[in-house]
This record gives structure tokens, sequence and C-alpha cells, in this order.
């Protein structure tokens, strides 16, 4: 109520404004008659006494400011004055006009553009209740930080640890889904009966798993996400406890998961079906030295903070090590905060990209100081007459804020709108930037606040010194209108604002330069393995196919269907590995002649290729030495082996490996190694030499039998094309279909296009960089031409007299290129060495070259200085063609 009545007095105030004007006026005119009054009794005229009067009384309009000041509550008028005036300015100079808001829109726009992304990505809660108490947590060993554990663990944890509420395992997997349309590969997710309660999620139909449910022995049941429960079900309410077949298993459909809930701890992929991981019964999901996949999350009790939940997983850790010191020796428990999981990945890209925005908004904001620093120097008589007639210096520089804050949040408003339509167009372009929590990415009012307040702030930070500069004009100067209206103030602080623009545009084109280059020199790199037209496919076995004689009998079918498969030129199976897809595994081994290793933690390591014989002639690996798999390593012969170059030299030296034997722990199988071929990048072109691991290849049809039909029921292909490979997936698809009707084949890549999507972070960054560097390569050119423009403006009579007095055009090109030449120089210099920083913060990015690379630094330093004297030539050119007579005759 308080402020209410004060609100409404404030309103009446600011409406007897216009009156309380009207008796100031009277006021005034009264006291002067009265002056005047005086002095004609003294004897003086009536001219020379209202003369007198007024020399006493002052400045009117001057005490009728102060009067106003006085006066309380007049801002909200001075203020719709400035605005009023500022418009009016900005109109009767549609040039400068156009050229500070455009600057600022491009400068606030990508700014508004990170920043969206910058906000969905990091700054917003993720949707759980109380998220920062949420923690994943991994296994670590001596060689991986965070890596999966056995679900045998995970029950130990949540039965010993007393840090979490609540404690869940999850681990994701793909399923044939069949009775509802065409077969087909759904993405599936087995959680704890706890997972959705700990993450506080209750379904939209239904129920969620209880404990029951999550146990061997359990009813089959399942939950669905609400847009599966659309696509297959048609958002029917009777979906509810009907029956999906999933990999040859009916599950009840118990209830219906929201469209907004996706596993943050996960891969990001949102799954359509839900089923509780103690149900699982796959062989070997419960060996405590199996992993497959599974990860836990857990929500820390109130009083608990992660230092502590760390130091007492580690001593459960500790425990199972002194139970199960065969398979626990050696691993201890990561505890990483959910939020930190989700962003990781990208922190660094986005840091980058944040910075370099500020970069280009700074720019932008120092071309608009330009813009305005140049326009008070022509508005010298204007500030002097006011100054004349009583305006205070706080007045004129309240004045010229109110200008360029309208000049920042015009542009300011024309940036939005280009962030709105950038933003969505990114993401429609760039689908495969693994951002997390891309569908959360839009121009929200968050962003709309942060978009004002940066408009207010340009417009303030940048408009402070053109106002200081212009309320210390030299008033005689102004009136008589002759003299350096700009004077060398001016000059000094334009060139300051122009090194500033080309020092931050280098800095911005040197990380661009950095990022082209190491962009360049990852895709000169040799995978290891011939990539032309090569298509690579997983296919899923129906759960009908279940001894391994079966298994090998349906192999064997695959490769000769393939053989007639027009448009294929050869084909191999690949039950585990497939270079640059993501999926690999892992073998743990030891050498024959070395004692066994007492724990899991001590085995040696490879990545595991197990393959068909056919598999050499498909990628085109070279072999180096001995021979590859052969189609009589099969199921009657000897196991065999082929290793890669680098597992020679790291577990056999300058030694012959060929003949020796390997012992491979999980398989429960000695195999001799046969030949030596070369080394592939597994996860990427950009893989570094210290996370690539050695590789072996092993024969398919040699496997132990009880591993065989596990393996199978997911399984990889590559084919070799001799046309465009994504035009190969239907004959191959039919091809399989002829065999089985339930084979489902998924996932269908050409393998130039998996390479391309592991290297999206690095182009996105590198175009983003080029964008944000070409923007601020060309708002320092506008700064340096308008500068250099103004300077011949007002060096015109300086000019006229050289010429009078025979200097030729070429002297007073050279004389204008010089002094742009100063500056050019200057920014350039300050700019290398502010790029060194940037480098160091972009170093993560790069890939075979350094953060000061000599070619990157010397392309940019080149580019930058050429297009910046083409900036400078213009004026120039400009300045030759001054008329010595018309220009000494005006002045």
């Amino acid at each position: 109520m308080k402020a209410l009545r004060t609100f409404i007095c404030r309103l009446a105030a600011l409406t007897r404004s216009r009156q309380h004007d009207r008796e100031i006026d009277d006021e005034i005119a009264s006291h002067l008659e009265e002056a005047t009054d005086e002095y004609v009794a003294r004897g003086l005229s009536r001219e020379d006494a209202r003369l007198a009067a007024a020399r006493d009384f002052g400045g009117i309009t001057q005490a009728k400011q102060i009067h106003r000041e006085v006066r309380s509550l007049t801002w909200p008028e001075d203020v719709r004055q400035d605005v009023k005036y500022a418009v009016r300015r900005a109109i009767k100079e549609p040039g400068v006009t156009l050229v500070a808001v455009v600057t600022l829109a491009l400068g606030i726009g990508v700014t508004t553009a990170i920043f969206s992304v910058v906000n969905a990505v990091l700054l917003k809660s993720l949707p759980y209740p109380e998220p920062d108490r949420l923690a994943v947590l991994y296994s670590q060993t001596a060689s991986w930080q965070k890596m999966s554990s056995s679900y045998a663990n995970f029950l130990d944890w949540a039965r010993e640890n007393r840090s979490f509420s609540d404690l869940a395992a999850f681990r994701p997997d793909d399923m044939n889904l069949i009775g509802l349309g065409q077969p087909e590969r759904v993405p599936v997710e087995m959680v704890s009966a706890s997972f959705f309660r700990l993450l506080g999620v209750q379904p939209i139909h239904g129920r969620a798993f209880l404990p029951a449910d999550d146990r061997l022995g359990a009813v089959p049941v399942a939950l669905i996400s609400e847009s599966f429960w659309k696509r297959k079900f048609g958002s029917s309410p009777t979906a509810a406890g009907q029956t999906l077949t999933l990999s040859g298993t009916s599950y009840v459909i118990i209830g219906v998961i929201p469209a907004t809930f996706q596993n943050y701890a996960g891969n990001f992929h949102r799954r359509d079906v839900y089923l509780p991981i103690g149900a699982w019964n796959a062989p070997g999901f419960r060996n405590r030295q199996q992993s497959m996949g599974t990860d836990a999350i857990g929500r820390l009790k109130p009083s608990v903070s992660l230092e502590q939940a760390s130091a007492e997983m580690q001593s459960v850790a500790q425990s199972l090590a002194d139970q199960y010191p065969v398979v626990n020796k050696g691993i201890g428990i990561t505890l990483v905060p959910l939020k930190s999981v989700v962003v990781g990945s990208v922190s660094s890209l986005l840091l980058l990209l944040v910075t370099a925005v500020l970069f280009v908004l700074l720019i932008a904001g120092v071309n608009l100081a330009n813009l305005l620093l140049a326009r008070s120097s022509r508005r010298a008589t204007e500030v002097a007459i006011r100054a004349a007639l009583g305006a205070s210096r706080t007045r004129i520089v309240r004045q010229f804020l109110t200008e360029s804050v309208l000049l920042a949040m015009a542009g300011g408003g024309l940036g939005v709108l280009a962030a709105f339509w950038g933003t969505e167009a990114a993401l429609t372009e760039l689908p495969n930037v693994l951002l997390p929590r891309a569908e959360e990415i839009r121009v929200d009012q968050r962003v709309l606040l942060f978009t004002t307040i940066a408009s207010v702030a340009v417009g303030v930070l940048f408009g402070l010194v053109p106002a200081f500069k212009a309320s210390r004009l030299d008033l005689h100067a102004g009136l008589i209108e002759r003299g350096p209206r700009a004077g060398g103030a001016h000059h000094r602080a334009q060139g300051v604002f122009v090194v500033l623009e080309i020092a931050l545009a280098c800095v911005l084109l040197v990380g661009a330069g950095l990022m082209i280059r190491s962009l360049v020199t990852v895709l000169r790199i040799d995978p290891g393995f011939n990539t032309d037209r090569l298509l690579v496919a997983r296919v899923s076995f129906p759960v009908s196919v279940t001894t391994p004689d079966h298994v090998m009998a349906v192999w064997r079918e695959m490769s000769q269907a393939f053989k007639t498969v027009p448009g294929l030129q050869e084909a191999s199976l690949s039950l585990d590995s497939v270079p640059m897809t993501g999926n690999f595994g892992t073998l743990p081994f030891w050498l024959q002649g070395d004692a066994r290793p007492s724990t899991a933690a001590e085995m040696k390591w490879a990545i595991s290729y197990i393959v068909d014989a056919n598999y050499l002639k498909v990628t085109r690996i070279q072999l180096r030495r001995g021979r590859f798999l052969t189609p009589q390593d099969n199921e009657h012969a000897s196991p065999v082996m082929v290793i890669d170059d680098r597992f020679a030299r790291q577990h056999f030296a300058d030694q012959n490996p060929v003949g020796r034997r390997i012992n491979i722990d999980v398989l429960n199988m000695t195999a001799e190694v046969v030949g030596v071929v070369g080394h592939v990048k597994q996860s990427g072109l950009d893989e570094s030499e210290t996370s690539d691991r050695p590789q072996c290849y092993l024969s398919m049809f040699q496997l132990p039998a009880h591993v065989m039909p596990l393996a199978a029921r997911d399984m990889g292909i590559v084919f070799r094309t001799t046309e465009a490979p994504l035009a190969q997936v239907e004959p191959v698809r039919r091809a399989l279909e002829r065999i089985n009707g339930q084979l489902v084949m998924y996932g269908e890549q050409a393998m130039d296009g998996i390479i391309s999507d592991r290297l999206v972070t690095r182009r996105f960054a590198m175009i983003v960089l080029g964008i944000f560097a070409a923007l601020a390569l060309l708002m320092a050119c506008v700064g340096i031409y308008g500068v250099i423009w103004h300077w011949v403006g007002e060096r015109t009579h300086e000019i006229a007299i050289r010429v009078a007095l025979g200097a030729e055009r070429r002297d007073i090109v050279q004389m204008v290129l010089r002094d742009g030449a100063k500056l050019i120089v200057a920014g350039v210099i300050i700019g290398l060495a502010a790029a060194l920083g940037l480098a160091r913060l972009m170093s993560s990015m790069l890939f075979g070259i350094s953060t000061h690379d000599p070619l990157s630094v010397a392309g940019v330093t080149s580019v930058l200085t050429l297009v910046a004297f083409a900036a400078c030539y213009v004026p120039a050119r400009r300045a030759t063609r001054v008329d010595p007579l018309a220009a000494l005759r005006t002045d």
C-alpha cells in the first residue's frame, strides 16, 4: 500500500512539471522587472536598466536548470527529452546510425547466440530435484580413471555405502523389437528399481519399477518413453498391460516415462524402453570380472559432501579388494558430479567460444565509440552553444550517453532477431554437434535479459569516452567554428580504439588460423586402412539362433549371400571392434612364459577385433609380417592371433613376435601369433598416442562355444562397395531377409561420414571461430577506414597547403598510409602477444601443431595487414583529390 501511494504521488508530480516550468518563468520575469525598476529609479534608461538587471541575475536558462534539478522527480521528463533529441539526431545522420546499429547488431547478435548455448548447457540447472547432490560413480584403475563397473560390485557399493540416500545402476543396450510392424532395433536402458525415484521422475501413466521387479525370476516388465508410446500405441491409455517382444522376451508394459526425461549421466541419447537391470539374466552379467557397460548414479545425503563420499567409497573399494583380491585389487571408485559429466566434454569448447564472442562484442563497442568520437567533433558548435546557454558538463555527458545507449539498444534488438534465426539455423545445419541439452537451446527470458543488460553496458561503457571528450570541447573554438574542433585528444583516442580493434581481430584470426591448420593436419593423418567407399553396419540375430553350430552356419550363409549382392566388392563380419565407430572391445592377456597376473588390474590389455578371414581384404590394412587370418583358421584349428605393430613394439620390442603365444584371460584360450599388421586409428584421426591402445585380431570361428551365442547377438559388418556406400543398404537388407526375416540391420554409415562426424567438434569450433574472425576483421577494417577518412577530412586544409607547395599525389598517399601503418603495426604487435593467451586456452583442441605455429601466425598477420592497408588506401585516394584552391578559399 505504501509503494502504491508513493507511485501515485510521483505521477502527480510528473504531471505538474509543465505547470512548474510556467511558474518559474513568471517568477524570473517578475524578479527581472523589479530589478529593472530599481535601476530606472537610479537614473538609467529603461533599456540600460534591463541589461543591468539581466547581468546581475546571470544565465536564465542555467537558473531554470538548477531549479529543475533541485525540484524532485524531474528525471522522467529529462530522460524523455534526451531520448527525443537522440532519436532526432539518429534520423538526421542515417549513415552513422546505420553503421553503428548494424555493427552492434552483429556483435550483440553473436553474443546472444553463444550465451543461449551457455545458458542451456552450463547455467541452467539439470532437470532433476536438487541436481547438485547427484554424482556418477565409476570404477578406477591405474590405466582408466573412469570405467564401467561390474553389476556384482555395484550391488556391494549399494549395500556397504553410508553416503548416498539412493544408488542406482544403468546400462544402455539395443534390442530387436518384433510384433509391432516391421522388426526394428530399439534403444533400451536397463536401470535399477531406484533409478527413477532417485532422479525424481514420475511416469505420466502407470507406475515405475518396484524392488520386486528388479530381481532374477521376476515377471518381465517394461516402461516405455512417451515418444515410443505415441509412435507405436497412438497415445492409447490401454498401452499399459500390453506386451513388447524384445529379443525374444515378452515384457508387460507398466508405465510411460515423460518425453522431457533424459538420462544425462548416460550418453545423451534418448531411450525408447526401460527394463529392470536386476532381472537381466545374460551370461556373464553377474560375473565380477565383467562390467558389460554398467554405470552407477547416486544421490548424496544432505549432510554429506562429495569429498566425504569419495573417501568413504574408497574404503568400500578397499574392502572389496580384500574380499576379492583377484578381481578387485587395484580397483578404486571415482565420483564425478553429474553436472561435470554433462558439460565435461564441451566445457573447453564453450569457454573458447565465450572468449571469442567477447572479443567480437568489444570490437563492436569500440567501433561505436569511434563513430561517436568522430560525430562529437562535428558537433563542437552545438556543444558550445549548449554550454553558453548554461548546460552543465553533466547534462552534456548525459545527452551523449543517451544517444549511445539508444544506438546500442537498437543494435541489441536487431541482434536478438539475428540470434533467433542464427541459433535455429546453426542447430539445423549442424545436427551432429554433440552438445548436451541441445534441445533446450533457445532465446528465452534469461537470454533476453542478458542481451538488454549487455546492450546498455556497451552503450554506457563505449559512450563514456566520446561523452567526456565532447564535454571538454573548447567553448571559444566551437562558437567561432574555427580551430581544431576534434583536437589532438580526439585523434589520440580514435587511434587507441583502432589499435584495440586490430589487436582483437588479430587474436581471433590467429585462433581461427590455428584451428584450420589443426584440422588440415588431422585430415592428412593415415587412419591405417582405406576409407574409400567403405560401408559399416550392425546386425542383430534373433533369439532362435542359439547353438554355436547354428551361429556359425548363419555367419557362413551371410558371407555367401553378400557375394551375390550387386555393388558389393568385398564384405567381412566383425563381432567386436569396428574402426572409428566408437564400438570396440578389449581383452586382458599375458604373454606365455610370463607369470599369470594375480589380479585383473595387473593384466595387459589390447583392443580386440574378432573378425573373419576377409577383413584384411575389405579394410586393406597393411600386412607387416607373417600372414593374416585365413578360412582355415576355423573351429577345427588351433587358435591364432594377428597383432598390430604397436602391440609388437610394446610387448616384444625388437624380437620377432610371429610364433609367440599369448594367453587370453576371459576367453580361457591360448593363441599363436601368426602375423603383424599396421596400426588402425580406432577412436578417430585425432586419437592421441597415449590413448591409442595396441590391437589384436582373432578369428570369430575360434571363439569358445559358450561365448559364441552371446557375441553373435549384435555384430558389425564392413563392406567395400563399387558405388556410393549408402546406396547398397537396401540390397544388403534384402539379402539378410532372405536368410532370416528376423535379422535386423541398423546403424548404416559410410566410413567417410563416420570420420567427418568424429571431427565435428573441431570443425564446429573452426567454423564458428572463422565466422567470428571474419566479423572482427570486417569491423576492424570499417573502424580504421572510418578513422582515416575522418582524419583526412580534418586535415583538408593541411593537405591543400601541401599540394599548393608542390607535394605530389604519391606523397599525400604515403602520408595517409603512414598514419594508418602506425595503427596497424601497433595493433598487430599487441594482438600477437594477446593471441598467445587464447592459443593456450585452445591448446586441448589443437592437434599436430604448436600454439605458436609460425605458418598460422605468418599467414594471419599477412592477411590482416593487407586488408587493413586496403581499408586505409581508399581514404588516402580521397586525400589526393583535394582541390587546394577550393579548400583554401573555403577556409
